[in-house]
């Protein structure tokens, strides 16, 4: 939380920049597309009016759920704003920064219009009704546009109209219907001129809103051809830099997915594949927000999960016993990041070996993830129970073993975070591969009739 001078300093904050916002003004409202470069809002909201002023909320109702005061996402976050703050001043423009309840900062807000780009969670569904309801009551107009999936909602459906719950007849009809167009990028600088001249207005710092920065360095918005290339030879160990790190980029749209897809299309199918399962995973979250708290296939809601809490202690401190699955709970914990590959080991571990409910590790991996997003987050947790549109059987139950002999084969990426590895200090197994099988075995059979 701010401290108390801080709240004040965040309320002069408010009110001076709501005072620069008029009827005369429109305003676009970045969200999960920190980018002034091919935002497909932005462009329109520069090309169909003039005195445009841009605007960013840290919206209290989200930060105030974070535990951790040194939270790299909202470091991210600042950082990206102040990068793109840099830019407007160049552009003769400046950010408006705002810190509290989005409702009551837009009730204090009278603009002609709001642009902004879609945001698919239930959270932002609701909060997005609200505001439209806000400024149709004075006739100011809330657009709405499409930047952070390529296909969205109803873009892709079976013949019948119904939205597809398996993959791959779903990545065929998207490959099926994607031309240029859908790729094509939104030439926002040549609209910069639409922006409402402003001197440089200062952003709050982080510990104005109540954050420390760590000053552990971010991935690079860099797109790595040479990674791209060799994806699909590479993404599966750990050890290697075989992964682009992009995803963090696209969660908070420092980059876009337009732009990506450009290129998956030229070099690699697999990473393709990748960019569809993000939009498959954002249009179920649209189709069944359910999924947010309940398993997507209802029979799995009836599993006897084991809440055992010193065992999902153990689990997310990286102390299982397990090289494979420890190793990526402490890349976790220390980076922020962890290797897809490790990430399907780690969760049908906690699921499958230890029989703990797939929400409390996809809760942790939503506190720890610097990428972090609902829709993929949730998808992959609901895949490794089986519990998820077309998950993993709930028969399959990786054998941390195996994974490693397969993907980590010289140990490295395993020394690499378990220093005391090979030594007494390392734990034993807290389970024994074989009958944890059986055990999950037995519990699904049950539940599932």
């Amino acid at each position: 939380m701010p401290s108390i001078n801080s709240k004040k300093k965040l309320k002069r904050f408010n009110q001076k920049n709501s005072s620069v916002i008029d009827s005369s003004t429109t305003v676009f409202w970045f969200r999960r597309d920190i980018r002034l470069q091919d935002n497909a809002g932005l462009f329109h909201a520069l090309k169909e009016n003039q005195n445009v002023v841009p605007i960013f909320i840290f919206d209290t109702d989200i930060l105030d759920k974070l535990e951790d005061k040194d939270d790299r996402r909202v470091e991210f976050i600042h950082h990206s704003l102040t990068v793109m703050q840099h830019q407007l001043e160049e552009a003769g423009s400046s950010l408006l920064v705002f810190h509290g309840n989005t409702i009551d900062i837009f009730k204090s807000l009278k603009p002609k219009a709001v642009y902004t780009n879609h945001d698919y969670e239930p959270y932002a569904r609701k909060r997005d009704d609200q505001v439209k309801n806000i400024l149709s009551n004075y006739g100011a107009d809330f657009k709405t546009f499409k930047d952070q999936v390529i296909f969205e909602k109803e873009d892709v459906t079976k013949d019948d109209g119904k939205p597809y719950t398996i993959f791959t007849p779903y990545s065929r009809k998207w490959k099926s219907l994607i031309t240029p167009a859908y790729l094509k990028s939104y030439a926002t600088e040549s609209h910069f001129g639409s922006f409402k001249k402003l001197k440089p207005v200062p952003l709050p710092s982080l510990g104005d809103i109540g954050y420390k920065a760590t000053g552990l360095p971010f991935p690079e918005r860099l797109i790595k051809q040479s990674i791209v290339e060799k994806y699909d030879q590479q993404r599966n160990f750990p050890a290697i830099e075989g992964t682009t790190k992009l995803s963090v980029h696209l969660r908070f749209g420092t980059v876009s997915i337009r732009k990506l897809a450009q290129l998956a299309q030229k070099k690699n199918e697999v990473w393709l594949n990748e960019l569809i399962w993000r939009d498959f995973y954002h249009m179920i979250l649209w189709h069944f927000p359910q999924v947010e708290n309940h398993a997507f296939k209802p029979a799995y809601n009836h599993i006897q999960w084991r809440y055992d809490e010193k065992e999902f202690k153990a689990w997310c401190e990286g102390m299982t016993g397990y090289p494979i699955v420890d190793a990526g709970m402490r890349e976790l914990n220390n980076t922020g990041f962890m290797h897809n590959r490790v990430r399907m080991i780690v969760a049908s571990f906690l699921t499958k070996h230890l029989l703990i409910d797939w929400r409390w590790g996809e809760a942790y991996f939503a506190k720890k993830l610097l990428d972090f997003d609902l829709a993929a987050n949730n998808g992959g947790w609901q895949w490794a129970a089986s519990s998820g549109c077309d998950a993993a059987p709930y028969f399959r139950v990786f054998n941390p073993e195996l994974q490693t002999k397969k993907f980590d084969s010289k140990l490295e990426y395993i020394k690499k975070w378990i220093p005391e590895f090979g030594t007494e200090q390392y734990p034993k197994p807290m389970v024994d591969h074989k009958l944890a099988r059986e055990r999950v075995l037995r519990v699904y059979k049950k539940a599932l009739g």
